[in-house]
């Protein structure tokens, strides 16, 4: 990948965005196991989609997960975490709640927190090495 192929086309605009986000699992518990962050992963993409987004890396741990997003100049980062947020936290908790009600409780899977970095001041592919490196859950 270059540089070049990093820049988006819209329509008035030319953008090279992109952003690291952290979410925690409420209280920090470690909740996530191998098929749930596939799950997450999945939903991720397709809320990512739905904003013209592109979720370039995901990956996690048992109390956490990284994203590596590719956004439009013209997407409000909050109003995106907020609806990763939200979604993913929907359908984990459908599809999973047997699992998550011995770690989660009240309806939350996420800390209302988060870490939004745009990245840039280090290179991608160490951001995207960085977040494949983290030790998943079997």
């Amino acid at each position: 990948m270059t540089d070049v192929d990093l820049v988006r086309r819209g329509r008035h605009a030319l953008w090279d965005c992109h952003v690291h986000l952290v979410f925690v699992t409420k209280f920090r518990r470690g909740a996530f196991t191998g098929p749930i962050l596939a799950d997450c992963e999945q939903i991720m993409r397709r809320v990512c989609a739905d904003f013209s987004c592109e979720l370039r890396e995901f990956n996690g741990e048992d109390d956490h997960v990284h994203l590596l997003v590719d956004f439009p100049a013209t997407v409000q980062l909050s109003k995106l975490v907020n609806s990763l947020k939200g979604v993913s936290s929907r359908h984990v908790r459908r599809d999973h709640a047997e699992h998550l009600s011995r770690y989660l409780w009240g309806g939350h899977v996420w800390s209302r927190s988060y870490y939004c970095g745009t990245a840039g001041g280090a290179p991608l592919s160490v951001i995207a090495e960085y977040v494949r490196s983290q030790r998943r859950p079997e």
